[in-house]
């Protein structure tokens, strides 16, 4: 019914059709470059509608063509029928993806990740933000306080979902974090990153010193301290060529 230009996110389905790991991340790659240069993809034949991102033009066709694509096994109802419920719970929707909010602030707020608008700023540095709560979270890398407390040992953490969710895994023993090449899994998104680079040989950490390269930040400190004076071994070094002068 439309069709994509040259090099569009539709030739990645075609090329990664089954879901997987890699199509998610390369389409997510390939949106976030339309959404800096502005560049929108997807076009309706049927209107003057377009977009970046082929979910919210997946959502739009259905107001041409009234198909109702998904239904519920348990009771047959169709996303129509379910979004006629919304309706009444979720008045407010979002003319370009088709997200809904029960208050008006909500839809405000996720309107923003659209225009990309930041209006809370941070006192403190540049950072900004697209709603309040998001800068409440930031200002806590700022005065250190700690609000989530975990019940089995006291520990505290400033964000609820990340931080602390991670640790009462840890508690839990759960580990739903899984390597696809080898199995290793644990509760934490950066130590997967991390162990993913075991299996891609990449290396991010680079020293400006150097050639140098790591895959962990840890390794390349260990480095960079070869190239400056704090190394106890060179500070040794310069001693005995002291005493030898």
């Amino acid at each position: 019914m439309a069709q994509a230009g040259s090099g569009s996110p539709t030739s990645v389905s075609q090329n990664f059709g089954d879901g997987s790991p890699a199509e998610v991340s390369l389409r997510r790659d390939t949106s976030k470059v339309q959404d800096h240069t502005g560049e929108k993809t997807y076009r309706c034949e049927q209107c003057d509608y377009s977009t970046t991102k082929k979910r919210n033009f997946d959502y739009h066709l259905t107001k041409h063509n009234g198909k109702k694509p998904y239904m519920c096994g348990e009771c047959g109802a169709t996303l129509g029928s379910q979004l006629a419920k919304q309706a009444d719970e979720k008045p407010y929707v979002c003319g370009e993806c088709g997200y809904r909010a029960a208050q008006k602030f909500t839809l405000t707020e996720h309107l923003r990740t659209h225009t990309g608008e930041r209006p809370f700023k941070c006192d403190r540095c540049n950072y900004s933000a697209a709603s309040k709560s998001t800068l409440d979270r930031h200002l806590t890398t700022h005065t250190g306080e700690k609000r989530f407390m975990c019940g089995e040992c006291g520990y505290r953490a400033a964000r609820k979902k990340s931080t602390l969710g991670r640790h009462l895994a840890r508690h839990a023993g759960k580990k739903p974090l899984m390597c696809e090449e080898c199995g290793y899994r644990t509760a934490s998104k950066a130590h997967l990153a991390q162990h993913v680079r075991i299996h891609t040989g990449e290396k991010p950490f680079k020293c400006d010193q150097c050639d140098y390269s790591a895959a962990q930040k840890s390794a390349l400190s260990v480095h960079l301290a070869k190239h400056t004076s704090k190394n106890p071994t060179r500070l040794g070094n310069d001693k005995k060529k002291k005493i030898k002068i």
